[in-house]
């Protein structure tokens, strides 16, 4: 099944597709063309390379949020010897320890993530190292520091392995209590030498007891000012939690989703940083669903409306694993702030019994939605993507897409 779009005319939106075809489209709207707003919900999207075309050219499918998660078990054999090692120096292990073959990286992208994009029908991940492992409570500056630079090299190795598929986004070496400028040095390697496209920056290095400024504060304004230099945006993603508390993937990582929402709206970050792009993954955590509160409590803090005072800057993805929570999602937020995400082989890889597929196969949500228009989907799966990552958008063009 090859979809085919019949493009009527153009509405103003990030779609690089559509801007390329120019005016000769004249004015109108984007119509589909073979029943997609039709397919039934438990029927399977067209799969990977089935060619998503306005008039015959082809738009790519951009997943935001992936990590690497099936790295070899010598990664993790490695850091549980550096972890080992902060208790006891002599048997700290050297990052020339570590032996990873391209071999054994093609084997475990190949039958794992790569796999599952041509299965599902993606083309492109943003992939980053495995977020639960970033762990930046475990020890102090210089463990962060090789730890983040050894696993910021294997995403590297990964899309040098397969260009055509992923592009790597870099894990700062963060630790509680140490200035965020440390991490200055990593950053401007991983984007001058790596091609990394974006950053993932974690709001709570200290595990789940926020011992950290909040994001609005001067104390991150080093990671900022490289941001804007370098026109990448961060994605707020925290990392393991050592809370009892708080479980990391279904309490942690929503409670800092959320909480980042609401240090944006308390603070004026923007104004000082009017380019600064931040995505909030996992749909935002609480906040669309609460939007009215949030909006509520903006107004009461005598803030402009969200509109104005977020939505310019802030940006969110789809990683929510059921059909309800991508259509309460893409009812909510503004299309042009939502961006494709699935974090296959992250939280939840189990099948979901109510339909008989993956919870993390975000795309079957977007096709079954039946309030989005083909043009907003695309918007979703590439337009908005190109506009928040513009290495990214400049990567493609590069290549010709």
């Amino acid at each position: 099944g090859i979809r085919i779009y019949k493009v009527t005319g153009v509405q103003t939106c990030a779609l690089p597709i559509l801007q390329r075809l120019g005016p000769a489209l004249g004015g109108g709207r984007l119509a589909a063309v073979g029943g997609v707003a039709g397919r039934r919900r438990d029927q399977a999207p067209p799969r990977h390379g089935a060619g998503l075309t306005w008039r015959g050219e082809r738009f790519v499918i951009i997943d935001i949020h992936g990590h690497y998660t099936t790295a070899p078990k010598a990664l993790e054999t490695w850091r549980n010897a550096q972890i080992a090692g902060i208790a006891d120096p002599t048997v700290m292990p050297r990052a020339a320890d570590l032996k990873i073959s391209d071999d054994e990286i093609r084997e475990t992208i190949a039958t794992n993530q790569l796999a599952k994009m041509k299965e599902r029908g993606s083309d492109l991940t943003i992939f980053s190292p495995r977020a639960s492992f970033m762990a930046h409570h475990i020890g102090d500056f210089a463990v962060s520091s090789t730890w983040a630079a050894i696993c910021n090299e294997l995403c590297f190795r990964v899309s040098r392995l397969f260009p055509d598929h992923f592009v790597p986004a870099a894990m700062l070496p963060q630790s509680p209590g140490v200035d965020p400028a440390t991490c200055i040095p990593e950053l401007v390697k991983c984007v001058e030498q790596y091609g990394n496209v974006a950053i993932n920056l974690n709001p709570d290095p200290s595990g789940g007891h926020w011992t950290s400024p909040p994001l609005t504060d001067r104390h991150w304004y080093p990671i900022y000012e490289k941001m804007v230099e370098y026109d990448i945006p961060a994605m707020v993603h925290v990392s393991t939690s050592c809370n009892a508390c708080f479980h990391t993937t279904g309490a942690h990582y929503i409670n800092a989703d959320t909480t980042a929402v609401m240090q944006l709206i308390q603070g004026d970050l923007f104004k000082d940083f009017p380019t600064l792009k931040f995505v909030i993954p996992h749909g935002g955590g609480a906040a669309p669903y609460h939007w009215g509160r949030y909006r509520g409590l903006a107004q009461e803090l005598k803030k402009p409306l969200l509109a104005d005072h977020l939505l310019n800057n802030v940006f969110f993805d789809t990683c929510v694993y059921h059909q309800p929570g991508i259509d309460l999602l893409t009812k909510v937020i503004p299309v042009k702030n939502i961006l494709f995400a699935s974090e296959m082989i992250g939280a939840v890889r189990g099948v979901d019994p109510e339909t008989g597929f993956n919870y993390d196969d975000t795309r079957r949500y977007i096709e079954a939605s039946t309030q989005l228009t083909p043009e907003q989907k695309a918007m979703i799966y590439e337009g908005n993507a190109r506009r928040v990552y513009p290495r990214l958008d400049a990567m493609l063009k590069a290549k010709g897409l």
